[in-house]
C-alpha cells in the first residue's frame, strides 16, 4: 500500500511520544514492503526532504508563525501540510490510506481526505478530556471539539489501549464498533549499548546509592508531585538513594523548591531535557524507574524501561494497567497515594532477588507482546479491513503501484489539485513561491 501519515512532531522534533511512535510505525511498515511517505513540521536546521530508513519525509515550515496562539499556529501548520500533500499527489500519484495522529493535524487529515476520496485512519493517543479531568476552558473546547471531528471523519479510529478506547466511547462519542486496539510498541534492539555504567552512574550518584529514575513532562498528570511528596519518607527509610528527575514542563519551578523545602537538594538532581541516547542509559544504570501517573492512555516509557532491563512502579491506572502485572513483570501503587509509592519503592529497592525477576519477565514482556513488527501487523490488518469495506464504493483503496501522474491530467480529475489550493487562495492563504518570498519567519518553540 502507498500509506500517508500526517504527524506534527517527528524526529529530531520530540515533545511527547508521538514522535517515536510515528517514526517506528512508519519505518516498521516500510519493513512490510510499503510505501511511507511522513508529513511534518520543520526543526531546526532538519532538511525539509529526507529518506529516513527508507521512508519518505516532508518536512514543512507553517505559514504566518510569528503568533503567540498555539491554535492558530497549528492551523497555519495545517495549511503547510495540505499544500505538501497536494503537490505530492499531483506528482506521485494517489494514497491509499492517510493515517493521521491527535487532533494537532486533524485538519489537513479532513480536506485531504474530502479532496481525494482517500480513507482516513486516526490514531488518538490521549484526549484533552482526559488530560484534564474534564473541558474547562474555552481552549480545551476548542481541542475536545476538533478531536470529535477527527473521530467522526475517520473511517477507523486506533487506541493504544482498552482503557482509551473505552475513554474514546464516552468522551467523544465514537461508537465501539468503530474503534481499534494497537498498543504501542518499542525497539528493544535500541536499548542494547554497550557503556561504563559505573563511570556513568558517578555523574548522578555515589558508587553505594541506588537511582530512582522519573522522566516525563512536569505535568499534573504525569504524577511527578506524588513521587516527590514520597521522597521524605523513602530516604528516612533508605538513606543511600539518588532521585534523577528528567524532563521539564509547568511544574519544574514548583517542584524544585519544594525539593528545596524538604532540604534534599543533594538526594534529588533535576536534569532538565534528557536525550534519548542519556535516557536509555538511564535506564540500564537505574535501580528503579518510576511513573506515578494520574492519567496514562498508554505508558510507553514503562516499556522502554523494561526493555532496558529497569524495574519498573506505576500508578494502578490507564494503560499501565494492562503492561504491568504486580509482582510479575513490575509493580504497582495505588494511584495519587504518596503511602502506596513509597511502601512499594522501599519494597523494591530491598529486594535484590525481586528487582531481577522484575526485570527478566519485563524483558519477555517487551519481546512478546510489543515489537514494532507485531505492531505494523495489526495496523495493516485495519487497512485491508477499510480496502475491503471500499470496494465497489468512490473510496475504493487502490492497491496497485501508482502511476506518476503529470500536472496536466490530473487537473482533469475530479477534485483535481489546484481547486484545493485555489481554495487556500481565496480564504487569504498565501502558497508556493508566493509563501516562500516573505519575510523570514521565526518557528515557535514549544518545551518538552
Amino acid at each position: 500500500m502507498k500509506i500517508l501519515m500526517l504527524s506534527w512532531e517527528y524526529p529530531p522534533k520530540n515533545v511527547g511520544g508521538l514522535s517515536n511512535h510515528v517514526y517506528y510505525l512508519s519505518k516498521a511498515l516500510r519493513k512490510l514492503g510499503h510505501e511511507v511517505h511522513v508529513i511534518t513540521c520543520c526543526e531546526g536546521e532538519t532538511k525539509l526532504e529526507t529518506v529516513d530508513s527508507d521512508v519518505f519525509v516532508h518536512r514543512v515550515v507553517p505559514y504566518n508563525i510569528n503568533t503567540s496562539d498555539f491554535t492558530k499556529w497549528i492551523m497555519h501548520l495545517n495549511f503547510s501540510m495540505i499544500e505538501a500533500a497536494v503537490r505530492l499527489i499531483s506528482e506521485k500519484g494517489k494514497f491509499d490510506v492517510i493515517h493521521t495522529h491527535d487532533w494537532l493535524t486533524s485538519y489537513a487529515a479532513k480536506t485531504l481526505k474530502c479532496s481525494f476520496n482517500i480513507p482516513m485512519v486516526c490514531t488518538i493517543h490521549a484526549t484533552e478530556h482526559g488530560r484534564n479531568n474534564g473541558i474547562r476552558t474555552e481552549l480545551q473546547s476548542y481541542i475536545s471539539s476538533a478531536e470529535w471531528m477527527l473521530t467522526y471523519e475517520a473511517w477507523k479510529v486506533v487506541a493504544c489501549s482498552d482503557y482509551m478506547k473505552e475513554e474514546i466511547n464516552q468522551v467523544l462519542s465514537t461508537p465501539l464498533d468503530k474503534i481499534y486496539v494497537v498498543p504501542n510498541g518499542v525497539d528493544a534492539e535500541g536499548f542494547n549499548i554497550d557503556f561504563d555504567i559505573l563511570e556513568f552512574r558517578r555523574n548522578y550518584a555515589l558508587d553505594n546509592e541506588k537511582i530512582i529514575f522519573f522522566v516525563g513532562r512536569h505535568v499534573y498528570e504525569k504524577g511527578i508531585q506524588v513521587l516527590v511528596d514520597a521522597a521524605p519518607d523513602i530516604i528516612n527509610s533508605c538513606r543511600d538513594v539518588k532521585f534523577v528527575i528528567a524532563g521539564q514542563g509547568v511544574m519544574t519551578e514548583e517542584l524544585v523548591e519544594k525539593v528545596k523545602y524538604f532540604g534534599l537538594q543533594d538526594k534529588v538532581v533535576f536534569t532538565g531535557y534528557m536525550d534519548d541516547e542519556t535516557k536509555k542509559k538511564m535506564y540500564k544504570a537505574a535501580d528503579a524507574a518510576v511513573f506515578p501517573s494520574l492519567y496514562e492512555p498508554f505508558g510507553i516509557v514503562a516499556l522502554e524501561a523494561m526493555a532496558a532491563g529497569c524495574p519498573v512502579l506505576v500508578s494502578d491506572i490507564g494503560g499501565f494497567k494492562e503492561i504491568i502485572e504486580h509482582g510479575i513483570n513490575g509493580m504497582k501503587a495505588v494511584t495519587g497515594s504518596k503511602d502506596s509509592l513509597s511502601d512499594n519503592l522501599l519494597e523494591l529497592l530491598r529486594s535484590d532477588d525481586l528487582r531481577k525477576h522484575l526485570t527478566k519477565k519485563g524483558i519477555e514482556t517487551v519481546s512478546e507482546r510489543y515489537s514494532w513488527d507485531s505492531i505494523a501487523q495489526a495496523t495493516m490488518k485495519i487497512y485491508e479491513k477499510i480496502k475491503e469495506e471500499a470496494q465497489g464504493t468512490e473510496w475504493q483503496v487502490e492497491v496497485k503501484k501508482t502511476k506518476k501522474r503529470t500536472a496536466a491530467n490530473t487537473r482533469n480529475k475530479k477534485n483535481e489539485v489546484p481547486k484545493v489550493l485555489e481554495d487556500m487562495d481565496q480564504a487569504g492563504i498565501k502558497t508556493g513561491e508566493e509563501a516562500a518570498s516573505k519575510p523570514k519567519r521565526t518557528r515557535k518553540k514549544v518545551n518538552n
